[in-house]
């Protein structure tokens, strides 16, 4: 499809969804690999191991509720996607499955609401032969126009060279990947209590999965594939001083040719970041025209008023605030 401005004039890229079906594959095969789910009145409930969702509240799935709730918001565009616990603890067939009824889930969603929700597909990139497949079925898909992808695969890191068949796949679809935090650092311990692995282990992981993107070389090795951060980037943008003068002074980066610094405009970043000053500073170091809406919706964690966020940009001019609001997503997601 053509992009209009006044149809898609704000297009809100993290926004959280799960399919009745997909929490219902789950609970009827998921036992076998550890999962669990337990129906709550107040919604479902889904524990793989430390990866916890839920009650997962109506919002998450009735889509008439979310089209009210982007209207109120002044949001035009969704572009739905999954959260933990995703589908990497699944052996390859069932996660393959959960993948497949997640994303023709989107799909439905789509074709309900053609100018509205939009979709960022799960793979199971934890077996690359199963992504592969789940990748050919999906590019041209109705309302796919991106994939969704944890920080870590399991233990496994972005940089890990098993992942390389997929990437190259999905540069070769012009796919961009959409990261999410999933098995923080620290979660099942030193940032258990007070809700810490969210509050800082989010931001941090985010960090630590785009270093192994620049130092593992897979941004050199796939230049079209693009990638976008969660969070306002977290950690990165404050730290990339100290990755920058590490490549100066350390052997184990001794490898690059480049220093970090220069990547960081590769990446993509929304605009989560709950402090106008930390989003005020990315924009300053990325230049507007790689930040993108995010609302992070329907969590407690996530904007109620995502576009307020942006207008308080002062410094912003109507044309760098309107590239925030939809021409960045337009471009990169091929609408």
């Amino acid at each position: 499809m053509s992009f209009q401005s006044q149809a898609l004039s704000r297009i809100d890229v993290h926004a959280h969804y799960y399919s009745a079906r997909y929490v219902d594959l789950i609970e009827s095969e998921g036992c076998n690999c550890g999962a669990c789910v337990k129906r709550d009145p107040r919604g479902p409930i889904v524990d793989v191991g430390p990866l916890h969702a839920g009650p997962l509240r109506p919002h998450f799935f009735d889509l008439d509720l979310r089209i009210a709730a982007m209207d109120e918001q002044r949001v035009s565009a969704q572009f739905l996607s999954l959260t933990q616990p995703m589908v990497y603890w699944a052996e390859p067939s069932l996660a393959r499955r959960l993948s497949a009824v997640f994303n023709d889930d989107l799909v439905t969603a789509h074709e309900r609401y053609p100018n509205r929700l939009f979709g960022l597909a799960m793979l199971p990139v934890h077996h690359a032969g199963e992504a592969l497949g789940e990748i050919e079925r999906i590019a041209k898909a109705p309302g796919i126009r991106g994939v969704y992808m944890g920080t870590c695969i399991g233990d496994m890191e972005l940089s890990d060279p098993s992942l390389f068949p997929v990437y190259e796949a999905l540069e070769a679809a012009s796919l961009p990947i959409f990261l999410h935090p999933l098995k923080v650092i620290g979660m099942e311990d030193r940032l258990k209590q007070f809700f810490l692995s969210n509050l800082l282990g989010n931001p941090f992981d985010t960090a630590v999965a785009a270093a192994h993107l620049i130092f593992g070389g897979v941004l050199d090795r796939f230049p079209k594939l693009d990638f976008v951060l969660p969070h306002a980037g977290g950690a990165l943008p404050f730290l990339i001083g100290r990755l920058q003068h590490g490549w100066t002074v350390r052997p184990e980066l001794a490898h690059m040719e480049k220093g970090p610094e220069t990547y960081l405009g590769r990446f993509y970043y929304d605009t989560v970041a709950h402090s106008d000053d930390a989003l005020a500073y990315l924009i300053q170091q990325v230049g507007p025209q790689r930040v993108l809406l995010g609302s992070d919706y329907c969590f407690d964690m996530g904007y109620e008023r995502p576009v307020e966020v942006v207008e308080k940009q002062a410094q912003l001019s109507a044309a760098e605030q309107e590239a925030i609001f939809s021409t960045n997503a337009a471009r990169l997601l091929n609408l």
